[in-house]
């Protein structure tokens, strides 16, 4: 048994790690668990803990769905909330519309839920996950902060595969390995 999601890694640039910095060091007073830069990500299908048996089934889906699909690039932007700004959860970074991660998205969550992974309640909503917020002491504070990177340019990223990653829990923080790599098709070189 493994604890898996599938993703689209991303490695940050100087700008979005600037962004980042600032933010933690505006929001420092406040407690909140800062996701480690190297292990930032866009998770497309969390499945949580995972026989190798299916892990193998959704390996020979993925490697489907990899074909089907170019790679393409995304527009990184926003910064944001999940949660009220009353009771926030989640600090993320966001993008610009993208058709290509929502198509490459629904094919994972379609294409699973026909092996045994049923979908998510919530409908998919590409971000970063930056923070994981456990309490804001000053949310007027916390708000002005959010709204002044609101619109803030992150970085481009491009995107030629997604990855399957074993996500284990230690106590100071996760550590994810990656399991399979699937390379997004070129059909330039078709």
């Amino acid at each position: 048994m493994k604890r898996i999601f599938a993703a689209i890694k991303v490695e940050p640039n100087e700008n979005l790690l600037r962004v980042y910095d600032e933010l933690k060091d505006d929001l420092r007073y406040e407690k909140i668990k800062w996701v480690e830069p190297q292990n930032i990500h866009i998770t497309l299908k969390f499945f949580g803990e995972t026989s190798d048996e299916k892990i193998d089934d959704i390996c020979e889906v993925f490697d489907v769905i990899a074909q089907r699909h170019p790679a393409f690039t995304l527009q990184m932007q926003n910064v944001g909330i999940f949660g009220s700004s009353y009771n926030p959860r989640v600090v993320w970074f966001g993008m610009k519309e993208s058709s290509e991660i929502e198509k490459l998205a629904n094919d994972v969550l379609k294409s699973v839920e026909e092996v045994g992974f049923p979908r998510d309640r919530q409908n998919f909503r590409p971000h970063l996950t930056v923070g994981r917020i456990k309490v804001i002491q000053d949310k007027r504070y916390f708000q002005q902060v959010i709204n002044k990177f609101k619109n803030t340019f992150l970085q481009t990223i491009p995107v030629n595969s997604f990855l399957l990653i074993e996500s284990k829990l230690r106590p100071q923080g996760s550590v994810y390995n990656i399991v399979e790599v699937f390379p997004l098709c070129d059909f330039n070189n078709k």
